[in-house]
C-alpha cells in the first residue's frame, strides 16, 4: 500500500482525526484468512460492504421484528430494525470520534443469525437445541462459516456482544450494544401504539417526564445521555440516571407489549411452525446426513429461512391440498375454440 492510495489516506485520516480510544481500521487484528489489499477502502469499511451484499441481510426484510405478518408495510422488520441501529450508532460515534465504519459494520451484521418469527422463534429453537439458540452466537456462524465473509475479528467481537450480558472489547462495539436496545425500545413503542396496543399515555409517567412522549424527542434524549456521559472516555455508557430510566422503559415494554399482549396471539401457531419443521427435516436427513451433524444443518436451516419461506414450508409439508389436474386451463382453451 503506497502513500498515494484512498486507503492509506483514510487510515491516516482516522489516525488523525479520531479519539485516542477509537479503533483504528490500519492497527486492525486481522482476519482468519489472509486477502488480497484493496486500494480504496479500508478493511473495517469492506466488512461493512462484505455484509451488506450478503444473503443472509437480505433476508432480513422478510424476517419479523415484533408483529408477526404486520396488516401494513409501516412497522418494522429485521432490516428496518438494522437499519435504525446503524443509524443510532454512527451518530453516536460520530460525536464521540470513534470508528463509523466500524460501527456500521457491526451495526449491519449484528442480527444475521435472527430466527423467523423473531425471539419467538429463537425462543423454541433454545428448547429443541442442545446447548440452547442463541442469535448473536448464530450471527457469528453465518458470518464465519456460512458464508464466510472473513470478517476482521473487530467486527465479529462486536457482533458477538451485542446482547446484553456480554462484555464487548471496542468502545465501537459498546456503542452497538447500547444502539440496539435504544432502537427496539423507541421503535417497538412507536410500532406499539400505532397497532393500538398501547396509548403514549399508557407509559410510565416518570419514564415520560424525564424523556418526553415524543419519540423523537424521546430518541435524542437517550442518544445524547450516552454522548454526554462518555465524551472522553474509554468506556461508553448512558448516564446512571438516562439508564435508569431506559431500563425501566424497557421492563414495562416486556410486560405491556413483549409478553402476553395482542401482539403476541400468533406466536403458538408460529412455535407450532418452527418445531414441526424441526422435526421434518430431522427426520428427512436422517438417510442422507451423518447423525452428528443432523441438528446443526437442520438449525442453520430453519434459523435463516424468513418468516414467509417457513409459511410456505409448513403449509407445503402439512396441509392438505387438491389434486393438481389443469382441469381449468384445459377448459379455458376449449371455451376459446367453440365461442363465437
Amino acid at each position: 500500500m503506497t502513500e498515494n492510495s484512498i486507503k492509506y489516506r483514510l487510515e491516516q485520516r482516522e489516525i488523525d482525526n479520531l479519539s485516542e480510544f477509537a479503533t483504528k481500521s490500519r492497527y486492525t487484528k486481522g482476519r482468519k484468512k489472509p486477502v488480497e489489499p484493496c486500494d480504496m477502502r479500508t478493511e473495517f469499511q469492506r466488512d461493512r460492504d462484505r455484509i451488506l451484499h450478503s444473503k443472509a441481510f437480505r433476508r432480513l426484510k422478510h424476517k419479523t421484528q415484533v408483529f408477526l405478518s404486520p396488516f401494513d408495510d409501516h412497522f418494522r422488520t429485521r432490516l428496518t430494525h438494522t437499519l435504525e441501529v446503524s443509524q443510532i450508532g454512527r451518530s453516536i460515534a460520530r460525536a464521540l470520534d470513534l470508528n463509523e465504519d466500524l460501527v456500521e459494520a457491526i451495526s449491519l451484521g449484528h442480527d444475521l443469525g435472527h430466527t423467523p418469527f423473531g425471539h419467538c422463534g429463537e425462543g423454541v429453537l433454545n428448547e429443541l437445541v442442545k446447548g440452547g439458540f442463541h442469535h448473536n452466537i448464530q450471527s457469528v456462524r453465518v458470518v464465519e462459516v456460512l458464508e464466510d465473509l472473513n470478517l476482521c475479528r473487530e467486527t465479529i467481537d462486536g457482533i458477538l456482544t451485542h446482547t446484553w450480558g456480554y462484555k464487548p472489547k471496542t468502545p465501537e462495539a459498546q456503542v452497538v450494544q447500547l444502539a440496539d436496545k435504544i432502537a427496539y425500545i423507541n421503535h417497538d413503542i412507536e410500532d406499539s401504539i400505532r397497532a393500538g396496543i398501547i396509548a403514549e399515555s399508557d407509559l410510565p409517567k416518570d419514564c415520560i417526564k424525564y424523556f418526553s412522549s415524543i419519540q423523537s424527542k424521546r430518541l435524542d434524549k437517550m442518544i445524547n445521555e450516552i454522548i454526554n456521559n462518555s465524551v472522553g472516555k474509554p468506556i461508553v455508557s448512558m448516564s446512571e440516571e438516562g439508564w435508569h430510566y431506559t431500563t425501566k422503559l424497557r421492563e414495562w415494554m416486556f410486560k405491556n407489549v413483549y409478553i402476553d399482549s395482542p401482539a403476541k396471539l400468533e406466536e403458538k401457531k408460529a412455535r407450532n411452525v418452527i418445531k414441526e419443521l424441526f422435526y421434518l427435516y430431522s427426520e428427512m436427513l436422517k438417510p442422507v446426513c451423518e447423525e452428528s451433524k443432523i441438528e446443526r444443518v437442520v438449525t442453520d436451516y430453519i434459523s435463516g429461512m424468513t418468516d414467509r419461506y417457513a409459511v410456505e414450508r409448513y403449509q407445503e409439508n402439512f396441509i392438505p391440498k387438491g389434486i393438481q389436474n389443469g382441469a381449468n386451463e384445459d377448459y379455458l382453451f376449449k371455451l376459446a375454440k367453440i365461442i363465437d
